[in-house]
């Protein structure tokens, strides 16, 4: 059975930061593209971050870019989101999802694997 079991989350002050890690088992994801979403109170669902299975160019959110960085470790099967100078609009629960290939896609319902996500709370 395929699991992704995303951990690392926390509360934390605003400008602080962590990092969240999502190991995946049941499978290899070779060739599998892996993201993470987030889902704010009462807000949808919504893209992150993305990454190949080579690691290249990965792809950010703009609310994000240049304050995370995805990353992932293909032989230990984890991927990795660093998030520093945290704002409380990151408050969400994060999750890690995973989608066969190798293009992106910022739409949920692409993926065919999904955690079930860690929280992140930002103070102010």
């Amino acid at each position: 059975q395929v699991q992704l079991v995303e951990s690392g989350g926390g509360l934390v002050q605003a400008g602080d930061s962590l990092r969240l890690s999502c190991a995946a088992s049941g499978r290899t994801f070779s060739g599998f593209v892996m993201d993470w979403f987030r889902r704010a109170p009462g807000k949808e669902r919504e893209f992150v971050a993305a990454i190949s299975w080579s690691g290249g160019s990965p792809y950010y959110a703009d609310s994000v870019k240049g304050r995370f960085t995805i990353s992932r470790d293909n032989a230990k099967n984890t991927v990795y989101l660093q998030m520093n100078s945290l704002k409380p609009e990151d408050t969400a629960v994060y999750y890690c999802a995973a989608r066969r290939g190798s293009v992106y896609s910022t739409l949920a319902y692409a993926y065919d694997y999904w955690g079930q996500g860690t929280q992140v709370t930002v103070s102010s």
